[in-house]
């Protein structure tokens, strides 16, 4: 089906507004993963940093894993006649930018502000006392992108939510509304393979392992009222 801009998520919006590129959609993933991981490669290999290359290389797929991840909970929503309201909440919004931008923020103080003051900061532990400015650049890039798809986790499982509470589906809708809450529940449980690089910053671990029980418990509240309210439900039709 065709997608008008103001129905779809900030990432393809630009994607598909890039002037001289015409590539679509599962292309730009493929891209986006082989641009960043290049770098972190060849950044690696310059600078010999190979241990910080790992956790930059996890960070790249879990950013990558990300775009597929809402493609695909895209296709599965617009795929159905869902309530045309649920559809601009979740699509042109734009307050999973917000959101992202708020986490990044949150994320940028506490790796410059407070974690040199409490210790070893986490940067200096992954690039040493005086990290190449090349690789900050690409570590501040890669980190916005994770963010960006965190807040996209956050607001998608929060209208998944607000979703199934205020409307009713016929079973096939529900089970494909179903199948982009478990989308979305997969992707946060993902982000735990960033745990391991965390290991140094404890708070940083706890938000993470906090984030991702927190979508898995809201979309695993969205999931169960589908299938509940399914069971005596009628078409859905827009309010």
């Amino acid at each position: 089906m065709d997608v008008e801009y103001g129905e779809t998520w900030t990432y393809e919006s630009i994607v598909g507004a890039l002037p001289g590129i015409d590539v679509s959609t599962r292309a730009a993933v493929v891209i986006q993963f082989l641009v960043f991981e290049v770098a972190v490669l060849v950044l690696a290999a310059i600078y010999d940093l190979w241990v910080a290359a790992a956790a930059g290389t996890v960070a790249v797929v879990v950013a990558s894993a990300g775009s597929v991840e809402m493609l695909r909970i895209s296709r599965f929503v617009r795929g159905e006649a869902v309530p045309e309201s649920y559809r601009r909440l979740l699509f042109g919004s734009s307050v999973e930018v917000v959101l992202s931008v708020l986490a990044y923020v949150a994320l940028i103080t506490h790796l410059f502000v407070y974690d040199p003051r409490s210790g070893t900061p986490l940067l200096t532990t992954l690039f040493g006392p005086d990290p190449p400015i090349l690789v900050v650049y690409l570590v501040l890039l890669v980190l916005w992108d994770v963010c960006y798809r965190i807040g996209t986790g956050w607001w998608a499982s929060v209208v998944g939510l607000w979703r199934s509470v205020r409307y009713r589906f016929d079973p096939g809708t529900a089970q494909a509304l179903q199948r982009a809450d478990l989308e979305t529940m997969g992707f946060g449980i993902l982000q735990l393979v960033l745990v391991p690089f965390l290991a140094s910053s404890p708070i940083l671990r706890t938000a993470v392992i906090g984030h991702v029980v927190a979508v898995t418990v809201v979309t695993g509240a969205s999931i169960l009222l589908l299938r509940v309210r399914t069971e005596t439900a009628t078409p859905s039709s827009s309010p």
